[in-house]
């Protein structure tokens, strides 16, 4: 069976799957409009990077036991995949706002002349989507039951 026999893996993965399709079908339901491309999106309600450490963790916890040297490499990195997503990613998503917000300012002030930057590639300035502590947890919880789920085929 291969790849498809790591249940660890594939719980993961699926968790990030199901977490993309989570927030398509969140955003659906509180009326706003969705375009498919807020399945490969970052940011959002729940937190596909929780959800895929969250369910590797527990498959790992599940298949080799809890006290394993395989969970507690998962959970360091985990919580570092964790902070990132909360703490750095969302700051940068944060001065990503405000340089845009600032070069319009400017622009409209005749300070810059944005088509005058020849050398600056407009794609550069990013706005990464960080996520909040409720993202987080909910992302922790799908990955959670993704992996007690995916344990009911793996037994």
């Amino acid at each position: 069976m291969g790849i498809l026999s790591n249940y660890p893996l594939v719980s993961s993965v699926m968790g990030i799957i199901i977490a993309q399709v989570l927030k398509y079908i969140l955003s659906l339901l509180r009326g706003k409009r969705v375009a498919l491309d807020i399945l490969t999106s970052t940011g959002g309600m729940p937190s596909s990077h929780s959800a895929a450490v969250s369910a590797l963790i527990t498959a790992l916890g599940l298949e080799y036991g809890f006290e394993s040297p395989f969970v507690a490499i998962a959970t360091t990195f985990g919580m570092i995949v964790l902070f990132d997503a909360m703490g750095v990613r969302r700051q940068s998503g944060h001065q990503g706002q405000l340089l845009s917000a600032l070069e319009k300012q400017l622009e409209e002030k005749g300070l810059i002349q944005l088509s005058d930057l020849k050398n600056c590639d407009r794609r550069l300035i990013t706005h990464y989507r960080g996520h909040t502590p409720m993202e987080i947890l909910g992302g922790v919880l799908t990955g959670y039951f993704v992996a007690l789920a995916l344990l009911q085929v793996y037994l």
